[in-house]
């Protein structure tokens, strides 16, 4: 549903307490009013997210990033005047008004406004902030397109709202600025170099306790699948007994002997490779395989944000994908 007869419909829900589904140019998000914290809570419900989770919260214009926290600091204010609209989400200290179960009860909110026409004309029709996770099962691939949606969660979202395929298709980019310097807590849609291009020097390294921000669970945007990020594939011998799949970057330079093969993007560009990820990965999940072996990519602009996703997509915690021994947390990643 994509007119404005569809928009309308959508934002009263919202207004009345429901939830809808809408795209972006990252990927679907599961949307609900954020200032309603029993529709909130139903996003939690469906999705069957943990409450320890935050989630982000969307914006039409901006000026009402005020609306929603304490203080704005002048590197907030330059990225979001060079990169929003767009998949870049950003943590500060949140006012009071906004309800705990946006935020996982931590003071912090992650606001994003993101660069869809649907998106933004929804967020202003319904008049408020709309708090969204990806549209999909928690810790699943996030979605696309409506149809993976729809697949996902049928009949338990009010309505979703059609926009095609999204055209970046990983998350956005998340930087914190709770702690005097920003922070990368995860990468996404805009690149890190981007970033540094406008306010210098940002901090990465891994985040104690729980998540700060959404997708930093160890596991996460995973298949049903085991995938094996980084395995041997010029041995086929190690996988003659199981039925694989292989998840390549750009197109091989040879025959590989698996099930079935899914190229990101043939000529090696960055962008068509994270738009393709998701669907990819969902196309090898449906094939009933025993596993999925990924290529690993090169960790500049995007590739940082795939890489991300595959890690957590390979996360194993208890025992090998290949021979079913016992192996300790990380061996995977």
């Amino acid at each position: 549903m994509r007119d404005a007869k569809a928009i309308r419909q959508a934002a009263e829900i919202i207004r009345k307490g429901g939830i809808v589904a809408f795209p972006t140019e990252t990927v679907y998000g599961l949307g609900a009013d954020g200032y309603n914290p029993l529709a909130v809570a139903r996003i939690f419900e469906v999705k069957g997210r943990p409450s320890f989770d935050p989630l982000i919260v969307h914006i039409a214009h901006p000026a009402h990033l005020e609306k929603l926290v304490k203080e704005t600091p002048s590197s907030v204010k330059r990225l979001t005047e060079k990169l929003w609209p767009g998949p870049l989400t950003v943590v500060l200290l949140k006012k009071e008004n906004i309800p705990d179960i946006v935020t996982a009860g931590l003071p912090s909110i992650a606001v994003r406004m993101p660069d869809h026409p649907i998106a933004l004309s929804l967020i202003k029709e319904s008049s408020c902030p709309i708090a969204a996770p990806s549209a999909n099962p928690f810790g699943y691939l996030s979605p696309t397109t409506a149809e993976h949606v729809r697949e996902q969660l049928g009949d338990q979202v009010d309505l979703i709202l059609d926009g095609g395929p999204c055209a970046i298709g990983v998350e956005s980019t998340i930087i914190s600025f709770l702690d005097g310097k920003p922070r990368l807590l995860r990468p996404g849609g805009v690149s890190l170099e981007e970033v540094e291009s406008v306010i210098g020097k940002v901090e990465t390294g891994p985040i104690k306790d729980r998540p700060s921000a959404p997708g930093m669970l160890p596991r996460h945007y995973a298949p049903r699948t085991p995938v094996v990020l980084g395995g041997n594939e010029k041995n086929p011998e190690l996988y003659k007994s199981r039925n694989v799949g292989f998840l390549a970057f750009q197109e091989p330079n040879r025959d590989l002997k698996f099930h079935s093969v899914e190229v990101l993007s043939r000529k090696g560009d960055m962008r068509e490779a994270a738009a393709n990820l998701f669907s990819a990965l969902r196309r090898l999940d449906a094939l009933n395989l025993d596993l999925i072996l990924a290529e690993p990519i090169p960790e500049v602009g995007l590739g940082r944000a795939i890489m991300d996703r595959l890690r957590r997509a390979s996360h194993f915690l208890d025992s090998s994908p290949l021979t079913g021994e016992n192996r300790g947390e990380g061996e995977w990643l």
